[in-house]
């Protein structure tokens, strides 16, 4: 069969067989693709870093019949994280944006609109100064996968909640007012609600909003993707442990 070809972002590899690697690609043109990269841990010259997580490439592989792997037969390294210093902070950011990927995007469904808020983000990733662009990538994930719930009505009684308090719950799909909160809920800030609203207006790069970690909005909206998955994302409980 023909070569395809396709910008993509590597989302994660793993060792496979003896000198392999399987690698999970998020292809612009064909969405989440597996494939199987032959003899990569034992010679760098054919695909050099390119393979490394979150790198953003050109890829040329090739589908077999009645095989669920694609071949991968080059890569091209078009952007690569590790140009920038990655410290243990940009690590996790950075890992964190690969697990959203790999567990929110179906395989074989090209997504441009996701895949250039992904390059958006990784673009803003370069430093420590990542909360911002974090927040704003949890927040497009769940909206453009249609798992973000409504921010500005109570999820009970439908009162438009503006600048009063709001609550939400790990089992609540929406935010409450104070009337109709669960026991244990946990409360988002008016100022975070403000901050959620500028996100999905503007661009990343035009937020006027400080570089500080919105630590509720992000627990509301993991929350709901992780309802949604069925499973606990690994990166959130790292990435709350570097807040404190």
């Amino acid at each position: 069969m023909p070569l395809k070809e396709s910008e993509a972002i590597v989302l994660r590899t793993y060792p496979f067989r003896e000198s392999d690697l399987l690698v999970t690609l998020f292809t612009r043109t064909e969405g989440k693709v597996r494939g199987v990269a032959r003899a990569a841990k034992k010679s760098r010259r054919r695909f050099g870093g390119a393979l490394e997580p979150l790198t953003y490439i050109k890829v040329a592989f090739e589908d077999r019949e009645r095989q669920e792997l694609a071949r991968l037969d080059s890569c091209e390294v078009l952007e690569s994280p590790l140009t920038t210093e990655v410290t243990y902070p940009r690590a996790v950011a950075l890992g964190h944006v690969a697990e959203l990927l790999d567990e929110l995007l179906p395989d074989r469904e090209a997504n441009d609109a996701v895949f250039r808020l992904a390059l958006s983000v990784l673009a803003q990733l370069r430093g420590n100064e990542f909360w911002l662009p974090i927040a704003y990538f949890e927040l497009w994930m769940a909206r453009l996968m249609g798992y973000l719930p409504e921010l500005s009505e109570c999820l009970a009684c439908g009162r438009t909640l503006n600048g009063s308090r709001a609550y939400f719950h790990a089992l609540a799909d929406g935010l409450m007012c104070p009337e109709h909160k669960r026991l244990a809920s946990s409360e988002i800030s008016a100022e975070s609600r403000n901050v959620a609203a500028q996100m999905l207006r503007l661009p990343l790069s035009q937020l006027q909003v400080p570089q500080k970690p919105v630590s509720d909005l992000s627990k509301f909206v993991l929350q709901s993707l992780e309802r949604h998955i069925e499973k606990k994302l690994v990166t959130r409980t790292m990435l709350e442990r570097i807040r404190r």
